[in-house]
């Protein structure tokens, strides 16, 4: 059963779909019928019917009949995980595509090989359901039944002129024997990817390893039929060499290379899956009577009211409707402090409330969570190619074409100008070219860094866009940010209130906050929760007005009031001089002022201020020290831009600035010669981020700004900036690390190979011991690469 959706190309690539697939219209791709869906209870054919199907973890299942859809919803997993027509155990849930990590352009419905460089498909989104890769099964299948063969051909090859000083009579036909089920039958795969890459003018790693080990078996056969055929230089021991152990042992070591290739490569997925084990399996949803009842997390709709109780996961995204709680949302953020939510916060699904009962209302589920974008974020990049890739593709694009020439000239060389038996000499150094230079780890070199570093950076609260910007983060040298919800909280905050002469603070805050109940301004929320902090009994207005941009007036147990800025205190003909100086420092320090008059009278004025984060005088720190130089452009007026930029230490402040100088800005410093980066979370931030070098959408902001940024800071904090580039550093130095092993690795092992260190040493390279190089130079590249998820961090 395949997935509704439609697999659309990317990047212009084709789609591969598998054999199996349903084409767009949801008919079988090989005969038409009008039933295309199996039942996953009973196993009969269904056709589409709206009122019984069942959505379960992104794929949609249909039902014969009402009592099949009850059994399958009591236990989704039970049935998902026995569909009828599963081609093997463990296969990957229905609708998974399937992708190469070196080719990640290659997309189908259906496991296998690349057909471009030949290495095994995973799924393109790993899932919990994820059983051990179907491939590594076939080949430790494969590996333990035939090397006890292996193993005997090559003792008897390299040790039976000890064992039988006199000569065993036939032992070429008995290795020919032993040999035969290690290279035909587990060697099959091999010979399988070897012929699609010549059929296919795709020559990779299995053209080499294939004409490498079906040279070395076919030439031992033919010696083992008629050896007669051979002159006197082709024999050793009494009968003509034959190297059915080299065959062998190259399949029987190019399997264990895999299997630990395969092993390796499943870590990279770890950090995706780790993600996916956070969402909890069930809600327990309020129904419209007040009753409780558990349901399935697929179960959940956008307004449903959910209890999250202490101990518990927040299932979907939404708003704290009843309740206080602290929640602990280090999971998706990396912050481990938890965060006390009250009725109108926001709450991600997947983040642990630790204290209180709360009650919610969901507003995202499904793939809208935050949880569910983040996986597809880590997802895309980890299958996006790093610039720095280009060249090792451009290399082992000509790669196999060069070394099947230097084999060919090694056998030549050896065969005319080398010592008897030149031709044995020149055959066997000529597999073992073909065998050592294997470009697997040239392709492997920078995808294993970028999926190791993204899995890690997703951990922190770090969300890449794609393998670029990995890349490029490591060369910002200025970054501009914004002021509100950047630098500081984004949430106005109560700061003091200060008392005309005849008026106490008390009164000053009572009167302010009555007539402000009524207003949905955020400095309006601000001065009604600090009067109800304090206790203070406010008055109902019996009458209310906003005057925009100025301030608010009404009527109060019969007097005017007048809330606002000196505008209209001057509209009221109220003196403000008395308190203008305490006005003009609290400005300084980048609050903002409002006066209150009351009758004709001034009773005082009140500053709210939106405070600096705590974790930003530390962040700029950080980032002033990894050499970057910090610029804050704000909507804000500039001299509170300026009071809250000489308190940060910034020197360039830009203030009072609209969107389209904000773009300015950024294309002015990109003039200059600079490398810059933009943090911004609103909307009118999204041109600037996109036109960046690298746009820092901070994750408390809009879809909009995350969508134009190349990196997403899930908790809006800059400590996070020095953290990404630290570990872009990180990752870069690890990719050039694995690119220069897998360069020297090739340059040293060909030549070593092809023998031309045999006049100073006298020793040649067996091919076996070529075979073994080969598959422990992938298996260091990605060991090397995962350091990346356990490596300590530079910048805290």
């Amino acid at each position: 059963m395949k997935n509704e959706s439609h697999h659309h190309h990317e990047h212009g690539a084709p789609v591969i779909e598998g054999a199996h697939g349903y084409d767009e219209r949801g008919e079988s791709g090989t005969a038409a019928t009008d039933a295309p869906y199996t039942d996953p209870v009973c196993g009969m054919k269904v056709g589409p019917d709206p009122d019984r199907e069942i959505a379960f973890k992104g794929q949609t299942y249909h039902f014969c009949s009402r009592r099949c859809m009850d059994r399958f919803q009591s236990d989704p997993q039970a049935y998902v995980d026995t569909r009828p027509g599963d081609a093997q155990a463990g296969a990957a849930p229905a609708g998974t595509m399937y992708t190469c990590p070196m080719h990640p352009e290659v997309r189908q419905s259906t496991p296998g090989a690349c057909p471009i460089c030949g290495m095994a498909l995973e799924p393109e989104m790993p899932s919990l359901e994820d059983s051990e890769n179907p491939e590594l099964v076939d080949f430790r299948r494969r590996f333990w039944w035939t090397l006890p063969l292996s193993l005997a051909v090559f003792a008897l090859a390299m040790f039976g002129h000890l064992l039988f000083p006199q000569g065993l009579r036939g032992q070429s036909w008995i290795e020919f024997a032993l040999s035969t089920p290690v290279v035909l039958w587990a060697g099959w795969p091999f010979f399988t990817r070897w012929w699609q890459s010549i059929v296919k003018r795709r020559p990779n790693m299995w053209t080499l390893i294939g004409t490498g080990v079906g040279a070395a078996y076919c030439y031992s056969i033919v010696a083992t039929v008629a050896p007669g055929i051979f002159p006197a230089g082709f024999a050793a021991h009494g009968r003509v060499s034959v190297y059915f152990e080299a065959a062998a042992a190259i399949i029987s070591l190019t399997l264990l290379g895999q299997m630990l290739e395969l092993r390796a490569r499943s870590q990279t997925s770890a950090a995706i899956k780790s993600l996916l084990a956070m969402a909890p399996k069930t809600a327990r949803r309020i129904r419209a009577d007040g009753a409780e009842e558990d349901v399935p997390l697929t179960h959940v709709h956008v307004g449903d009211a959910l209890r999250v109780r202490p101990g518990e996961k927040v299932p979907v995204d939404g708003a704290v409707l009843e309740g206080e709680s602290a929640v602990d949302e280090s999971m998706l953020t990396g912050e481990p402090v938890p965060v006390t939510k009250r009725p109108g916060d926001k709450l991600a699904g997947a983040t642990l409330n630790t204290s209180g009962s709360l009650v919610m209302r969901a507003e995202k589920v499904g793939s809208q969570t935050m949880l569910s974008q983040i996986v597809q974020m880590v997802a895309n990049a980890q299958r996006s190619r790093a610039p720095m890739q280009r060249l090792a593709d451009v290399v082992a694009g000509y790669f196999v074409v060069v070394v099947v020439g230097i084999a060919a000239l090694t056998l030549l060389g050896w065969g005319m100008f080398g010592p008897e038996p030149s031709w044995v000499y020149g055959f066997v150094n000529a597999v073992a070219v073909l065998i050592i230079a294997c470009p697997c780890a040239l392709g492997l070199a920078t995808p294993m860094s970028i999926m190791a570093a993204t899995g890690r950076a997703a951990t922190q609260g770090i969300l890449f866009r794609d393998a670029a910007a990995i890349e490029s983060m490591r060369k910002v040298d200025t970054l501009i940010v914004d002021k509100t919800g950047t630098l500081t909280a984004g949430k106005p905050a109560f700061d003091r209130v200060v008392a005309a002469e005849g008026f106490s603070e008390a009164d000053v805050l009572r009167i302010a906050a009555s007539i402000d109940q009524g207003s949905e301004h955020p400095l309006a929320h601000a001065i009604v929760a600090e009067a109800r902090r304090r206790g203070l009994s406010l008055d109902k207005p019996e009458s209310f007005e906003s005057s925009s941009g100025i301030g608010v007036r009404g009527m109060l147990a019969g007097q005017p009031i007048a809330l606002g800025n000196t505008a209209l205190m001057d509209a009221e003909n109220i003196d403000w001089h008395p308190l203008a100086q305490q006005a003009e420092g609290l400005r300084s320090e980048g609050a903002s002022v409002m006066y209150l008059a009351s009758g004709m009278r001034l009773v005082g004025l009140i500053a709210v201020s939106d405070p600096v984060k705590d974790s930003t005088p530390e962040a700029l720190r950080a980032l002033r020290s990894a050499g970057l130089k910090v610029v804050m452009a704000t909507g804000d007026g500039l001299a509170t831009a300026k009071a809250v930029g000489k308190r940060l230490g910034i020197e360039e402040v830009h203030g009072e600035v609209r969107p389209e100088t904000k773009l300015e800005l950024v294309r002015g410093l990109q003039r200059q010669g600079k490398v810059v980066a933009m943090a911004g979370d609103g909307i009118n931030d999204s041109p600037a981020l996109a036109a960046a070098d690298i746009g820092l959408a901070m994750g408390t902001g809009t879809d909009v700004a995350i969508n134009s940024a190349h990196v997403t800071l899930v908790k809006g904090d800059l400590r996070a900036i020095a953290r990404a580039r630290s570990l872009s550093e990180e990752t870069v130095r690890n990719m050039y690390q694995n690119l220069g092993f897998a360069f020297v690795y090739n340059a040293l092992g060909i030549p070593l190979a092809a023998g031309l260190l045999y006049p100073i040493t006298g020793h040649l390279l067996s091919p076996m011991i070529a075979a073994l190089a080969m598959s422990l130079s992938s298996v260091s590249v990605i060991t090397n690469a995962l350091r990346l998820r356990n490596s300590k961090e530079q910048a805290a």
